[in-house]
């Protein structure tokens, strides 16, 4: 219990509140701890009740520069202490992926809100979960930390979901994860970017890296430059205009049309071969398996993948400094594979940085 206690110590960054009062004006109320201008601005954007188009979006994450947004949003009920406002949303930032936990954490504090309308209370739930992982109360229900293991939040999404829509075609998507290209993900419903989105890393479970996921993002000059500083990413947008940003991304997936585009300048690293093949079919034929579970979708993929590493094996070696090992791309040329599965082994372990410079 004291290292699940001293673990959300270390993950929770900050709570903050967001009201839409009757005259339809949205203000930031309050935060704790303060907040940067340029993260509050960032939040307003993300949080729907500045959306023109009215929709209400219950829940909402997303990450920028490392730091993760969580967002529950209400509609405030006319019995509620609450007479001024119409709409609130609670922000809860934080240095976790982890959508269900603190989803599930910011819905109670919602309720507290709705109940006594003012954040003195809430503050007290956020330090009491922020101290001892746990906030517990009858009438806006208990959360225990401890019950949303990260590993969980991992395995949420479905690959067989992906793999129904896409088919085949999900070996592009393995190919650029393995290879840390820059995916873009298109759908005008933020609910189906965030699922699609948050799933993907799966594909390549021995990286086990969720920090690439950005699954809610806007075609925002600040946001954008934060996104071009990561080498690979998955970005998620809800704006159609995004597909004419061939700067953004190496692989488009247009998730409304079920369309997967690969970018110009990245089709001589995405060439594909009977390598490609062979994986493509691995994945399907596991998907496509009444039995078999998501997770063990993932497992077979993952092994699949060990194989691929295990392939590079022989032609790697020590580098001269005796420090990582690295590929001698003359072995790999010797061995005479198929130009496609040389391009990706030469591209994979430039992924790695296992080339010698």
């Amino acid at each position: 219990m004291a290292a699940v206690v001293a673990m959300d110590t270390q993950l929770m960054l900050g709570v903050g509140l967001i009201e839409k009062d009757t005259n339809g004006e949205v203000l930031w109320v309050w935060c704790y701890p303060s907040t940067t201008a340029s993260l509050r601005n960032l939040l307003l954007r993300k949080c729907c009740l500045t959306d023109e188009n009215k929709l209400l979006h219950p829940f909402v994450f997303g990450q920028y520069r490392r730091t993760w947004f969580y967002i529950t949003t209400v509609e405030v009920p006319d019995s509620s202490i609450l007479k001024k406002v119409t709409h609130f949303s609670i922000v809860l930032t934080a240095k976790d992926f982890n959508p269900e936990k603190y989803a599930a954490f910011t819905r109670i504090l919602c309720r507290i809100y709705l109940k006594y309308g003012s954040p003195v209370k809430m503050m007290e739930s956020y330090i009491a979960v922020l101290t001892k992982g746990i906030c517990q109360s009858e009438e806006n229900g208990s959360f225990f930390s401890r019950d949303f293991d990260g590993r969980k939040a991992y395995l949420a999404g479905s690959i067989k979901d992906i793999v129904s829509q896409f088919g085949m075609e999900t070996v592009i998507l393995h190919t650029a994860l393995m290879l840390k290209k820059r995916i873009v993900v298109y759908h005008p419903k933020i609910e189906a970017v965030q699922e699609f989105t948050r799933t993907l890393p799966a594909l390549v479970w021995h990286r086990q890296d969720w920090t690439i996921l950005h699954s809610y993002m806007h075609l925002h000059a600040e946001e954008l430059e934060g996104l071009q500083m990561c080498t690979g990413y998955i970005a998620g947008f809800v704006e159609l205009e995004v597909s004419n940003r061939p700067d953004l991304y190496d692989v488009f997936v247009n998730l409304a049309d079920s369309e997967i585009t690969i970018a110009p300048l990245a089709k001589e690293a995405m060439m594909m071969g009977k390598l490609h093949k062979e994986i493509g079919q691995l994945i399907v034929q596991s998907a496509e398996d009444p039995e078999k579970s998501d997770s063990q979708v993932i497992q077979d993929i993952a092994l699949k993948t060990k194989e691929i590493f295990t392939n590079l094996a022989p032609f790697s070696e020590v580098s001269d400094d005796g420090g990582k090992i690295v590929l001698s791309v003359e072995a790999l040329k010797q061995k005479r594979f198929p130009p496609a599965t040389e391009n990706f082994l030469y591209h994979l372990a430039a992924a790695e940085q296992m080339l010698k410079i």
